[in-house]
């Protein structure tokens, strides 16, 4: 890690640990790091198929992307370009970084009338999901979003790793870290802590009936 590479690190990230170079590997990491990887981008193909079964007439997809973490958005409009490809959809990207290019989005969503809405996984998203899910609910477009929270707050569905059970995993990797990482910590050598995989953070479905019926979707 930049800041430093000796106090053990537990992280929870929802992209390739190895590409962003927090370590050097899954198994073993050769670095001060263990924690949770869960995948969002490996979701990606699934969330597309379940907005295109829930709008099985849709055929144009906006994306919508944060500009300001360049390599990630780049990430999830490849990942999107290749599931949409799979499903005969066609892409149409757009940006927001704040709260006022969110709405001068939808504002170009209601004008061009795609036939549903993929907010990519971003943090800032996140934090604006009440805005986003009543803007989708607004203008009548289907949305698919990347965790619950969106689902929760009034969005149609979403599709992606619990949160909550994610941090969970990530404090009790703190509170009860692997033997590799104790014998770091005691040791001085973080070439000896090991990644843990996110399998036990399963991806699950979440889909409001209310908002369904409001947007009038069978």
């Amino acid at each position: 890690m930049a800041v430093t590479a000796t106090i053990p690190i537990v992280f929870g990230v929802g992209d390739d640990p190895v590409k962003w170079g927090i370590v050097a590997g899954l198994g073993r990491p050769n670095a001060n790091a263990t924690g949770i990887n869960f995948f969002a981008g490996e979701v990606v193909a699934k969330r597309l198929g379940l907005l295109r079964e829930l709008v099985p007439a849709a055929v144009r997809i906006a994306l919508l992307l944060n500009p300001t973490d360049p390599a990630r958005s780049e990430s999830v409009l490849s990942d999107v370009e290749t599931a949409a490809g799979n499903l005969a959809l066609k892409i149409q990207a757009l940006n927001a970084s704040t709260s006022r290019e969110i709405e001068v989005a939808f504002a170009t969503l209601a004008r061009e009338r795609p036939d549903a809405l993929f907010v990519g996984p971003d943090g800032f998203f996140n934090s604006r999901r009440v805005q986003l899910a009543l803007l989708a609910a607004r203008h009548a477009i289907p949305t698919t979003f990347a965790v619950r929270e969106y689902a929760d707050a009034g969005g149609l569905m979403s599709y992606g790793t619990n949160l909550a059970d994610m941090h969970r995993q990530v404090a009790t990797s703190w509170l009860r870290p692997p033997a590799t990482m104790r014998s770091a910590c005691a040791d001085a050598s973080p070439a000896r802590t090991s990644s843990i995989s996110s399998s036990a953070v399963n991806p699950f479905a979440n889909i409001s009936a209310s908002v369904q019926r409001e947007m009038r979707i069978s």
